[in-house]
């Protein structure tokens, strides 16, 4: 038996993840029969109060019962994805804030992305991928040029492997090949200077395929909704790395609700201790694991500003 003084934000589930007891109630009930009535523990730890705990060999024990709700089917489904013949348009909205001396900015963005499975090979799904129909709370002609030029590309290639995860972002060979006409067009529709140094630098992205599918894996809407968001889980939970700026976290994944039928809620948060925050809540499609829509809210600190993002996309159709 050991001896552990409570801190304050301490749990039951907290402690016994930090001293690997697979089933909290058995450290509720641990306690509870070797302490005073003074120090019973009926629901909340308090912080201060002596918690006496199992020593190595007492929770191999517990754990071997194997009774833990972590266990249980439901809180580990097996997400399979079966986008044959999918077709789904989705509305997006991005909002970013930035936060500078205690004075905040924010824009935001709205568009649709249409998802179409195009063909499996081997072990890799194709989609393409439609942009359209976007807002921008900037009114500006920079803003106006960035969307049109996004609208020029229609439709980008969307490769992953069987699971759904990202693979490789392209473009169709017909684009890459008219893309002089493209170019043209968008000089006629802007024509200022700046707008022209812009055009430059998206002729060469467009044209280096490495650094098209470099950045286009950075896309809001294509790195999270392609994300390996059904990796498999153990032990009730699910993890998968996530590029938020420049960092890189592991998320992790939970089952909203045990209860779930056509529909599954993932609850997902930083895994580890790091610079960015994250909080995401996807609903997938149980029978085929395409995603329905997701929820998502990050933010990292560089440099004394905060930067924050909020992220939906949710099926129109």
């Amino acid at each position: 038996m050991i001896i552990h003084f409570i801190l304050s934000g301490e749990t039951l589930e907290s402690i016994s993840e930090k001293i690997h007891l697979e089933n909290p109630k058995h450290l509720k009930e641990y306690h509870n029969q070797r302490c005073s009535a003074h120090d019973y523990i009926h629901e909340n730890l308090i912080p201060g109060k002596r918690l006496f705990v199992p020593n190595i060999e007492e929770i191999r024990n517990f754990n071997l019962l194997n009774d833990a709700p972590f266990k249980s089917p439901e809180l580990n489904p097996v997400l399979n994805f079966e986008p044959k013949n999918f077709s789904k348009i989705y509305f997006v909205r991005i909002t970013e804030e930035k936060e500078k001396d205690g004075e905040t900015k924010d824009n935001t963005l709205t568009y649709t992305a249409s998802v179409k499975w195009i063909e499996t090979i081997g072990n890799q799904h194709t989609f393409y991928l439609y942009k359209n129909n976007f807002t921008d709370g900037q009114s500006s002609k920079m803003a106006d040029l960035a969307m049109e030029s996004i609208r020029s590309l229609n439709p980008l290639i969307i490769k992953t492997d069987l699971k759904g995860k990202l693979m490789n972002v392209s473009l169709k060979e017909e684009t890459i090949k008219n893309f002089n006409k493209i170019k043209e067009r968008l000089l006629d529709l802007f024509p200022d200077q700046y707008a022209g140094m812009y055009i430059k630098e998206f002729e060469i992205a467009v044209l280096n395929q490495e650094l098209f599918n470099e950045r286009m894996k950075d896309d809001p809407f294509i790195k999270n909704y392609f994300a390996p968001v059904r990796n498999s889980f153990t032990n009730g939970k699910s993890f998968y790395d996530q590029k938020i700026e420049d960092k890189v976290i592991t998320v992790q994944q939970k089952v909203e609700d045990v209860n779930y039928t056509s529909e599954i809620v993932l609850l997902q948060h930083v895994f580890s201790i790091s610079e960015a925050d994250f909080n995401g809540k996807y609903t997938l499609y149980t029978q085929t694991g395409i995603v329905k829509k997701a929820d998502l809210y990050y933010d990292i600190s560089l440099y004394g500003v905060k930067y924050s993002t909020f992220f939906s996309f949710d099926e129109l159709s």
